[in-house]
C-alpha cells in the first residue's frame, strides 16, 4: 500500500519533474505481471525497472532487508547530472520515504546553488 502511495505521488508530480529535465525510474523486486498491477493501480506512466533480487538489492545499495519474509524496505535516491547521488533515504517502515514534494524542493535548490 505504501509503495502504491510514493508512486502515485511521483506520478501526480511527473509533469513538474519533466519540466525541471528530471528523470523519475522506479524499481521492483515483483515479477513483470505484479509490477505492471501495481503501476496501473498506482497509475504510473514513467520507467519501472521489476524483477530485482532482492538480496542483491539490499547489498548493493544497503537497502533494509527482512530475510523471515524475503521482504525489502523502500529506498530512493536523488541523483545529480554527474552521477554521483546526491541524497539517499532509506526506510525501515512504512513511512520515512521521500516524497515528491521535497525531491523537487530538494532539487530546485540544488539547482539555484550550483
Amino acid at each position: 500500500m505504501f509503495c502504491r502511495q510514493q508512486l502515485a505521488d511521483f506520478q501526480a508530480s511527473f509533469a513538474a519533474f519533466q519540466s525541471e529535465g528530471i528523470s523519475i525510474l522506479a524499481a521492483s523486486v515483483d515479477s513483470l505481471d505484479k509490477a505492471n498491477e501495481i503501476m496501473e493501480k498506482a497509475g504510473v506512466t514513467y520507467p519501472v525497472a521489476y524483477g530485482l533480487n532482492t538480496e542483491e538489492v539490499s547489498n548493493t545499495i544497503g537497502a533494509y532487508f527482512e530475510p523471515e519474509k524475503k521482504f525489502l524496505h523502500a529506498a530512493g535516491f536523488i541523483i545529480a547530472p554527474d552521477r554521483k547521488v546526491s541524497l539517499g533515504c532509506y526506510s525501515n517502515g512504512a513511512i520515512g520515504r521521500l516524497t515528491a514534494k521535497d525531491s523537487l524542493a530538494l532539487i530546485r535548490y540544488f539547482k539555484k546553488s550550483g
